[in-house]
């Protein structure tokens, strides 16, 4: 469901077939807030989209298959709306997923898709889906998006229930923040709606259709920061209540009931964050609501981002003890002795062995005393022995004259592990030789001193961008040597590494990823790769697949230290 929603352009406003007129006159079909309405209202005006008054323009007849400029290869269409198209694809040249939106060239909106989709291409900013390409060609206007498989839209979160306190302080933050940064660019959204808003696997919250939504639509607004402002507040409110706020239902959520105008959000849901309910009214007070406390309404996001920024930080809950899979409670434990799991009756015993009587015989009391006097005689043996054996250490402790082993059966202790002088070290890029990751810095990886690091290039996304399976440094031990433990650092927070090793008789050092097998694996910022056994090889292969976020954005690895012992 993820993938299939990440290219999609938001079209869950129930009704996008219809003039705005008609969705303002009929507000049970669309969930937008009254200022979206009119904004959609003003955007029919001004482009002469009333009903009958629009020509009719047919969205181009392409298929699976279709190739864009010898390159993008249209693999499903997820939408088909007013005309445009949205694909998901397959850039055959850098071999990734991507989105296309499509539209004909003589379209009365291809022009305005077509600026909205540049200026948001220079704006560059990894919480925004990124648009990679945006061109005319052969009739055609097309606008090549990100396209991110691990990425959960908020219509779906928000259907599994409302969001926790930690992660609805995430999404106002963070979407607060990224629209600021957009305004101060000159570029507003105008459809923030919860399919407008995608989760990575690593919590961060990226923003689709920045400028290009609303121009697909021919929506534009008197006051944009106003217009971004209340929408994130209804997103902040549905994930605080998992309704929307206000009295029609969209996105499959339910609305407010009607007459009882907009409630603050603890009102509507017990054990809401008394913080995070006021915040929300304070971005929705442009649309009638009351600020809690007399606070000033919030009506820019960058007063929003203050406001969030003003109040006390809310961290993530603490992590609750999940067994080990091995451990199980004994029926005792449980409290059903005596019974199968499941109550389904007592468990069969054993029956217990009838021991024979007890010697009575004379013959019998004899051997009694017998036995018992050749357990008194090995006690008294056992119990000098011990004491001997004592003594004995005790006294001889310092003499240099005597070995001494681990055990009693001789065994050698274990051989210490020592460290591996590391010969050589290459960057490695799983699609050749010719793309390299940082080169000049490989030595800082392992030269003894952790205050030095060789890093990745820069990434959207944790899963570098999900443009490879990783990346890493290959190590050149000089000859095959038996490696027990792999110990990496790394600088910037945690990463995914993976231990991979060349086979022990390779020579030459493998060129591609199949040529090293996955030993081990961990993730952290000090991270132990020790091996269940010893292994034999001359490359080793630390190999990052998920990657720390960096100050300006993006994401990168940080390789300070690596040390090989054997």
């Amino acid at each position: 469901m993820a993938e299939r929603s990440t290219a999609a352009v938001d079209v869950a406003d129930n009704g996008g077939d219809e003039p705005p007129t008609a969705k303002a006159d009929k507000a049970t079909a669309d969930g937008l807030s009254k200022t979206q309405l009119a904004a959609d209202a003003s955007a029919a005006r001004t482009d002469g989209e009333r009903q009958g008054t629009d020509p009719a323009v047919a969205a181009p007849e392409l298929h699976s298959g279709h190739k864009l400029a010898r390159r993008y290869r249209l693999e499903e269409c997820v939408t088909r709306l007013d005309g445009f198209s949205s694909w998901r694809a397959v850039d055959e040249k850098l071999r990734r997923a991507v989105g296309v939106h499509l539209l004909p060239a003589d379209h009365p909106r291809a022009r305005s898709v077509l600026a909205a989709a540049r200026s948001a291409a220079l704006l560059g900013d990894p919480r925004f889906v990124q648009v990679l390409d945006a061109v005319e060609e052969n009739d055609l206007v097309y606008v090549v998006h990100e396209w991110l498989p691990d990425a959960v839209e908020l219509t779906a979160l928000l259907a599994a229930g409302p969001l926790e306190p930690h992660d609805a302080y995430q999404l106002v933050s963070q979407l607060s923040q990224a629209m600021a940064a957009a305004h101060r660019e000159g570029l507003a959204h105008l459809r923030l709606t919860p399919g407008a808003v995608l989760r990575t696997s690593t919590g961060q919250y990226r923003i689709r259709g920045l400028a290009v939504n609303a121009a697909l639509r021919g929506i534009r607004a008197d006051r944009p920061q106003r217009t971004d402002t209340e929408a994130i507040g209804a997103l902040l409110y549905a994930a605080l209540t998992q309704r929307w706020p206000y009295d029609t239902d969209a996105y499959g959520l339910s609305g407010l009931p009607r007459g009882v105008g907009l409630i603050p959000p603890d009102q509507v849901r017990a054990g809401v964050h008394r913080g995070l309910s006021e915040l929300a009214m304070r971005a929705l007070v442009n649309d009638g609501a009351t600020a809690s406390r007399q606070e000033p309404p919030c009506t820019t996001p960058d007063e929003l981002a203050a406001a969030v920024a003003e109040m006390p930080r809310i961290r993530p809950p603490e992590p609750s003890f999940v067994a080990p899979p091995d451990y199980q409670r004994t029926t005792y434990q449980q409290g059903t002795y005596g019974q199968q799991p499941g109550g389904l009756g007592p468990v069969p015993t054993h029956p217990v062995p009838v021991l024979p009587p007890p010697l009575q015989s004379r013959t019998g009391k004899a051997l009694k005393w017998t036995v018992g006097a050749l357990l008194i005689a090995a006690l008294g043996l056992g119990s000098w022995q011990i004491a001997d054996r004592v003594l004995g250490d005790e006294n001889n402790q310092d003499d240099p004259g005597i070995t001494r082993t681990t055990n009693d059966t001789g065994d050698k202790a274990p051989r210490p592990a020592k460290p591996i002088a590391v010969a050589d070290a290459h960057d490695f890029d799983p699609y050749g030789a010719d793309r390299s990751e940082k080169p000049a810095g490989i030595k800082n990886s392992y030269d003894g001193d952790t205050s030095t690091y060789w890093n990745t290039d820069g990434y959207r996304s944790a899963t570098l961008g999900n443009l490879k399976p990783g990346v890493g440094v290959i190590l050149d031990l000089g000859s095959s040597r038996e490696v027990q433990d792999v110990k990496v650092s790394f600088l910037g927070g945690d990463t995914s590494v993976e231990l991979r090793a060349a086979s022990a008789g390779t020579a030459v050092q493998p060129t591609e990823l199949a040529g090293f097998g996955k030993v081990t694996e961990g993730s952290g910022t000090d991270v132990d790769l020790k091996p269940g056994k010893p292994f034999k090889t001359r490359y080793v292969l630390v190999w990052l697949t998920k990657l720390p976020p960096s100050d300006d954005g993006y994401f990168r690895g940080k390789v300070s230290e690596i040390k090989i012992s054997g």
